[in-house]
């Protein structure tokens, strides 16, 4: 069925195209019996005003754009329910873009996105500093930027919504230790990542408190997934290494771990305890369940969409860090 535009209620009503647009504005100037006649004819004819168009002719798009690592976990997901549950009343359609973990897919998914001319665009990084340039260009050039989760280097002043990785992760160390583990492995995925070292601090800090910290016992993955989780632990066994518990940077290389150990028939957590970042669902259909630090993934993505629009706003607007609570949820993969 052909679309009826401006043109169409303009040859019906036999009035010019500016003076249908300025009815179906509400332009003040327009005379009241002729903007219902375009009224009722536009219901007739099932007018439906071009949202796009209109919203770039008065300077905005309506658009805010969201990159992220992946959508195969929970994470990214519960993220975007909580920024749609803020801006769709509003008016604001959300363009999803995943990174797969590549840096250089993400800065193609930045242009995407500038292209479609977003109003602004909210960030999980999957680099710390391969797309600095790149966002520094788009401040630039007025667009609006929040990061969240994972965030860009100290040297970029942005809006972020984060936790406080080193302490959270702290307190899974002494979680770990208060349950008498002492060979302590933290699986902490790729250097490149701002809370990975983060969370790598808050775990050697603790360790070293009370003396049983060992630098062997870190494995750096070059990936996030379950496979990567599996190989860390196997690269852990294959080089002799004793360890009682894991500390994951994540679920998804927390469970890839613990499928392998339950695998080679290692009991979890009787023999090895296991403990994680990020507090899915995920965390709760494996089994046992996993003991994780639950982050408020619908809270953090409202945050981020609240700072989004000061920064549409008012570009120049302060930046701010907001640092969101989390909760460390005990389960039977660290409980015997």
């Amino acid at each position: 069925m052909k679309r009826i535009t401006i043109k169409d209620l303009s040859k019906s009503l036999s009035l010019s195209t500016s003076t249908i647009s300025r009815a179906l504005l509400n332009d003040k100037n327009i005379n009241s019996e002729t903007q219902k006649r375009v009224l009722n004819e536009a219901e007739k004819l099932g007018y439906k005003p071009n949202s796009t168009a209109l919203n770039l002719k008065y300077g905005k798009s309506k658009n805010i754009g969201l990159v992220v690592p992946e959508m195969v976990t929970p994470f990214s997901s519960k993220i975007l329910q909580g920024i749609q549950e803020v801006l769709e009343p509003l008016g604001y359609k959300v363009i999803i873009t995943q990174s797969n973990e590549s840096p250089l897919v993400e800065r193609k998914n930045l242009e995407l996105l500038e292209d479609f001319n977003v109003d602004g665009i909210i960030i999980n990084a999957c680099h710390e500093t391969y797309n600095e340039k790149i966002y520094r260009k788009m401040i630039e050039k007025g667009t609006a930027l929040v990061f969240f989760d994972r965030i860009p280097s100290k040297s970029l002043d942005v809006p972020k919504v984060i936790l406080d990785d080193h302490i959270k992760a702290s307190l899974v160390v002494e979680h770990l230790i208060n349950t008498g583990k002492k060979r302590i492995a933290y699986i902490m995925g790729p250097s490149t990542i701002r809370n990975v070292i983060e969370r790598a601090r808050g775990y050697q800090r603790i360790l070293e408190k009370h003396g049983i910290f060992d630098p062997n016992l870190i494995v750096q993955t070059d990936g996030m997934m379950f496979e990567d989780g599996a190989k860390a632990v196997q690269q852990l066994i294959v080089k002799n290494l004793e360890f009682d518990s894991i500390f994951a940077f994540s679920d998804t290389l927390a469970i890839g771990a613990m499928n392998y150990l339950l695998e080679h028939n290692i009991k979890i957590p009787q023999q090895v305890s296991l403990a994680s970042f990020s507090g899915t669902e995920l965390s709760t259909i494996v089994h046992p369940q996993l003991t994780s630090v639950q982050q408020p993934l619908i809270k953090m993505g409202e945050t981020a969409a609240r700072l989004i629009l000061k920064k549409i706003k008012e570009i120049s607007s302060p930046n701010e860090t907001i640092v969101m609570d989390a909760e460390l949820i005990y389960r039977a993969s660290t409980l015997n």
